[in-house]
């Protein structure tokens, strides 16, 4: 079986939390990991809505093939960034936990 393989590599980031010089919090983004699959536009005007709101949010699809994914890396602590474009990620998903590919809904968020 013929893998996934994809023209985008997205940069999967978490946030950093330190405090600068008067006691203020920083936050700051660091790559954890990359994972190359493509990229697609999540678009349609279906009148039958079936999906979760986290879904009904995307604005972009990133398919990928199963990769086992950092520790740290979830939809509610991470971010993606793909071409200097930054995405919020609404949802993971391996579908059926088969372990043959990653789905990553995202929202974008703006550049860079």
């Amino acid at each position: 079986m013929n893998g996934i393989d994809g023209n985008k590599t997205m940069q999967l980031q978490t946030s950093i939390i330190t405090r600068n010089a008067i006691g203020e919090q920083v936050e700051s983004w660091g790559t954890v990991q990359e994972i190359t699959g493509w990229l697609d536009l999540a678009g349609g005007d279906s009148k039958y809505q079936t999906y979760s709101a986290k879904i009904q949010e995307s604005t972009h699809i990133f398919l990928a093939d199963y990769v086992r994914l950092a520790e740290n890396i979830t939809a509610e602590s991470s971010r993606a960034v793909i071409d200097g474009k930054r995405y919020d990620i609404m949802l993971i998903d391996n579908p059926m936990e088969m372990n043959r590919q990653l789905e990553f809904y995202l929202k974008y968020t703006g550049g860079q």
